[in-house]
């Protein structure tokens, strides 16, 4: 008999005082040529975002999208912008003098519990810690939405309501962020988890809930912003989404019924949840 034997994460929080840069006196060919490619892409106004994919690519999504990274630009990417992919599921991480070139990272959904302790997920926790003390835009969508939470020392775990897929009426709490933003008090979004966050650190904001969810929505600073659904789903990602998962026996046929049901009577809030992603995420509000 074997035994599966996870590692555990170990790892000290770096203070807002932390330095992730070269020192000035000791400046490499590279960074010189980074910093010169930031001056460069500030005279030309355009912005540079990595997105940290945390999942697998569907058969599906790859076909339609060019995978889910392709799901996130299609959403988020604007005029004059740059986007990179690090698909760190598999490894693929930001060197730590990379990080500096990038005005915002978002952190996409993911098949694995962000309760684990994944070796990968161990080093996610480590380079979000990084970003929150650079005061770094960061986004983090479902999984990313509670490895962001665990991060800033938050409690995560199973839901207690258990799974959530179908379209939410999500309720928006009284905030600047959607008075800016003219926001109603509630949004439709599409969900598909059965992971939440119980529980967030003082310094973090709850900004939205459910009926099944507590924490739909949060934000640390104005770094930081966390959101329990898939602004960047269409209905027919979710809809073979739930095939693989009933095919695979994770939900039982009964639950990918009523998520499908769900999907045919209501419309998910897309325009909107687009307008305050990429708001928050490039510092309009």
């Amino acid at each position: 008999m074997s035994l599966d034997i996870k590692p555990i994460c170990i790892f000290p929080k770096p203070s807002s005082s932390s330095s992730f840069s070269s020192p000035s006196h000791s400046l490499s060919l590279s960074t010189n040529t980074r910093i010169l490619s930031n001056l460069q892409r500030e005279r030309m106004g355009g912005q540079k975002f990595a997105v940290l994919l945390c999942a697998e690519d569907s058969d599906y999504v790859k076909k339609i999208y060019g995978g889910y990274y392709g799901v996130f630009v299609r959403m988020l990417k604007e005029e004059g912008e740059s986007w990179d992919v690090f698909r760190v599921a598999r490894g693929d991480f930001p060197a730590d003098d990379q990080i500096g070139d990038y005005d915002g990272f978002v952190i996409t959904g993911s098949c694995n519990d962000a309760h684990g302790n994944d070796l990968w997920i161990c080093k996610l926790l480590i380079l979000l810690n990084k970003l929150d003390a650079m005061k770094k835009k960061v986004l983090g969508i479902c999984f990313g939405h509670q490895i962001l939470g665990r991060a800033l020392g938050g409690k995560i775990g199973r839901a207690r309501g258990g799974w959530d897929i179908g379209i939410t009426q999500v309720q928006l709490y009284p905030s600047k962020i959607f008075t800016s933003l003219n926001m109603p008090t509630s949004l439709s979004i599409i969900e598909c988890h059965r992971d939440e966050v119980w529980a967030l650190p003082p310094e973090a904001e709850v900004l939205a809930w459910s009926e099944r969810t507590g924490v739909e929505m949060f934000r640390c600073g104005d770094h930081i912003m966390g959101i329990q659904g898939h602004p960047e789903y269409t209905k027919d990602i979710l809809l073979h989404l739930i095939d693989r998962l009933s095919s695979r026996q994770l939900i039982e046929e009964s639950l990918a019924e009523e998520g499908k049901t769900r999907l045919e009577t209501s419309e998910p809030d897309r325009d909107a949840w687009w307008k305050l992603c990429t708001s928050f995420l490039k510092g309009r509000l």
